[in-house]
This record gives structure tokens, sequence and C-alpha cells, in this order.
């Protein structure tokens, strides 16, 4: 039987991360995709475009000392040692090749936030685009795979089988919404399909917790790459973590950039309480609210702040729909969102004083400044972005076995493999969800190529 590619990538996401690089190193790739608005509605066009890349040429350029083993020591002490560490070593090496890659051969405008650290990194090196919006990099690489004429996409389109042949290659089955079906051989197949988010059963089953908070992720993930792994003997992991986030405003129904809470603002119930260190992560915060009363609260901040979030795409949309509440006092700000003013003013007022070193927070969080009217406030609830576990992967992305022994002809990235947040929601760290969304894809890619040098000869197309 003959090979009618060399790579079938399911997901038109991250996996195109895959797609350009392979065909970038000689190989010929179909991308297959079931959802017709991919391009903007995948987790990837729906993220903050936020790739962690430790000891890129970036931070050299903004005096950031930084390396990998840094990097895994940040994710081994936000998971409580219980990430998978073959794993996130691969991509903490990987990852300042990966966006400088992204920005050499891919065109994109990788820049480096260095104005504040994500809750867990030690130092900044989570780059981004301008922006910070995953829509523009989901451009990007649309356009790269679009301009190889090694790359093929075919939407909407979805991988419903794999069957792996016995010189080791896949025969893969791929169904059209009307009623199409058509096999394709390949060397190999990346599960690229994203996590488990969408289907509300896996949810209530794995993620009890979060399961009757709103689900802000695509509606394509549904599990496929379980399915089909499991169907091929794979092993799965992790299947309790997730990404949540605790400030998806309640009106506009996107995104307040947690940069907010890291630069001083303050989270409160109903009851204009606060009840945690929102500094700890957006992730675990997100059950954190959803246990409050009214599964629901308010994010507070000032007009210093409100300048500093005004770079993020996703809050001038928060802006836009008019969510954002101005007072020009504590007790003001409290009868405009509806909750006990005194309560607010003392909140406010505590933090405060810890910010001027005149007491310590009673759940342990330090200030940088205190808040200053004019007062902003917007309604927030909890939210599923996205789950982290699925298939077991090894460092070159392989799907493995129980045994721990490679699946012939299948790779997984992003939220169809085991991600290396570990377990729950309080492991992750911003941007260890597009890392191994793009650096699994980036690592399959290279594995791939490299194992098809040993039969045949490569072409490199050449950097664009």
């Amino acid at each position: 039987m003959t090979f009618d590619v060399d790579l079938v990538v399911a997901g038109a996401g991250g996996g195109l991360t895959a797609a350009i690089r392979a065909a970038e190193l000689g190989l010929d790739v179909l991308v297959v995709d079931s959802d017709p608005n991919f391009r903007r509605g995948n987790n990837t066009s729906m993220s903050t475009a936020m790739i962690p890349g430790p000891g890129s040429r970036f931070q050299s350029a903004a005096g950031v000392d930084d390396s990998a083993e840094r990097f895994v020591a940040d994710i081994a002490r936000k998971t409580g040692g219980r990430a998978d560490v073959r794993v996130a070593t691969a991509l903490a090496d990987v990852g300042a090749e990966l966006v400088e890659w992204l920005a050499d051969h891919v065109g994109m405008p990788i820049e480096l936030p260095t104005d504040f650290t994500y809750p867990g990194h030690s130092a900044p090196r989570v780059h981004s685009l301008p922006g910070r919006h995953g829509s523009a990099l989901l451009r990007h690489l649309i356009d790269a795979a679009e301009r190889s004429e090694r790359v093929d996409l075919m939407v909407p389109a979805r991988l419903t089988d794999v069957v792996t042949r016995p010189d080791g290659g896949v025969v893969t089955t791929v169904e059209t919404p009307d009623g199409g079906r058509e096999e394709v051989g390949a060397h190999a197949v990346l599960l690229a399909t994203n996590g488990y988010g969408a289907d509300a059963e896996l949810v209530a089953e794995h993620l009890p917790e979060i399961a009757g908070a709103h689900y802000h992720g695509g509606e394509h993930s549904r599990g496929d790459a379980l399915r089909i792994g499991r169907e091929l003997g794979a092993a799965t992991g992790f299947l309790d973590a997730y990404q949540g986030h605790a400030a998806l405003s309640a009106s506009a129904r996107t995104l307040v950039t947690w940069t907010a809470v890291m630069h001083g603002g303050a989270v409160v119930d109903l009851e204009g309480r606060r009840f945690g260190d929102e500094t700890t992560g957006y992730s675990e915060y997100a059950a954190a609210l959803a246990a409050r009363p009214g599964g629901r609260g308010w994010l507070v901040f000032d007009e210093r702040i409100d300048g500093l979030c005004r770079a993020f795409g996703d809050y001038q949309d928060v802006l836009a729909a008019g969510a954002v509440r101005t007072a020009n006092s504590a007790p003001e700000l409290a009868a405009t969102i509806g909750v006990p003013p005194q309560a607010l003013e003392s909140e406010l007022d505590a933090l405060a004083g810890v910010a001027a070193g005149e007491a310590a927070d009673r759940f342990g969080r330090t200030a940088a400044r205190a808040l200053v009217a004019p007062l902003h406030a917007v309604e927030i609830i909890p939210a599923l972005f996205h789950t982290q576990g699925g298939l077991l992967v090894d460092e070159h992305a392989r799907v493995l076995d129980p045994a721990g022994d490679p699946v012939p002809g299948l790779y997984a990235s992003g939220g169809a493999a085991a991600g290396i947040s570990g377990h729950g929601a309080a492991g992750y760290l911003a941007g260890n969800g597009l890392l191994p969304a793009l650096g699994l894809a980036y690592l399959a890619a290279g594995h791939l190529a490299r194992s098809r040098a040993t039969t045949r000869p490569l072409t490199p197309e050449g950097a664009r």
C-alpha cells in the first residue's frame, strides 16, 4: 500500500506548528480539522498567545537571566513535583528554539513582556505577540501553512479512525459533514485535537469541581484523541488536570487579564470580601471562585492598572462591552456593584496596609501598591478553558502504551497529550497549555523527519 503523505495532522490549531516544521524539513503533510471556523474558533485562537521560552535571545536582549533548568524547577514547585519530568524537560529545552523559530521562520512579531511575572514563574519568560491574543498567533500559523506547497488543509473534515500498518505506517479515516469518507495512508499521524473540555460527561467524570462552570474553549474539543488513542492501546494520564480561569467577564464573556491582579488588583465575592491569595494563580482560583456563594465575584482595580491592561486585546473587548464599572471611592464603587460598602472598604484598606508594610495579609499575599481612586470593577465568573490530561507521550511527542513503549506511527500534542501541569488546576503555569500545543507538535515533526531520513533523503524547503 502506498503512502499518500508523510504526516496527517488532526487539528488546525497548535498542530499547524508540526505541519509547517515538517514541510520545512521536506515532508508532505495533510492537516484536517472538523471546525469550519477553525481560523477563529479553536483553543489556540482563544488563548492569550503566551509561550514560555527559557533562555531565548529575547530574554538576553532584555537582560533576563533564565534557563531551561530553572523553568523545570518552577514547574516542579508549582505542581508539587507531580508533573511529567521527561516531557517538562523536553519542552523547557525546546522553548527558546521554538519562540525563535516562530519569529524567524513563521514571521511572528515575538515580544517578551517584562513589566510583571506571571504566578509561579521565577523570571519573565512568557513570550507573546502584540495584543496578547491567540487569534494573531493562529493567523500567522495559517498563513505559513498556506504558503507551503507541502501542506494541504482539509476543512471541515474529522479524523475518526487510525489503524496501524505492519510496515509501521498508519491508515487514517477522514470524514466530512456531507457524509464523505476517505482513507489516507501516512507514515504517522499527530493528534492535535485538544482535550475533552467540550464533552460535559467527561468533564463531570474527571473534573467535578469545575464541571458547573462556564466552558470557554473550542466546541470541537470532544475527546477524539482519547478515543482514538485508547483504541490503539495508548496509555492515558493526568485526566484530572485542567486550566481554569477566575476572571472571565460575566457580561462580555471574554477574559479580564490576570495582569490586573498581579499589579495589585483584588478579587472579592458578592459580599465584598476577599477569600484567598489571588496571586497564587488564576487557574486554581477558578474553583475557589466557583465555590463562593453565587459562584461569581468582582475584580477590583484602579486607574493605573486599567492603563496597564489596555495592551491586551481581551481587555479592550471588556471595555468595549461596557463591563467596567467606575467610581470615585470604595463606598461609591460598592454601591455601584451591589456589595456591602463597609466590607469592600475594609478589604481595600487592609491591602493598602499590606502594601505599606504595616500588616501581613491574612491570606499571605504581598501587594505591590495600594489601590487609589478612581476605582474600577468587572464582574467575573469562573471558567474551564481547557483540559490538561490526555495520552501519555515521551520527549518526542510519541504516544506511549501502558508499558511505556511508543505506539507505532502515533504522536500527540497540546490537550490531546498529557501535559506538564501535574494534577488538578493548581499546577498550571501561564503558557503551559500553549507550550505543549506548539512545542510537542514541533518536536513530533522533527522526530518524524529524522526517522524518515533513514529511509529516504529529505529536501528542506529552506527558511522563509
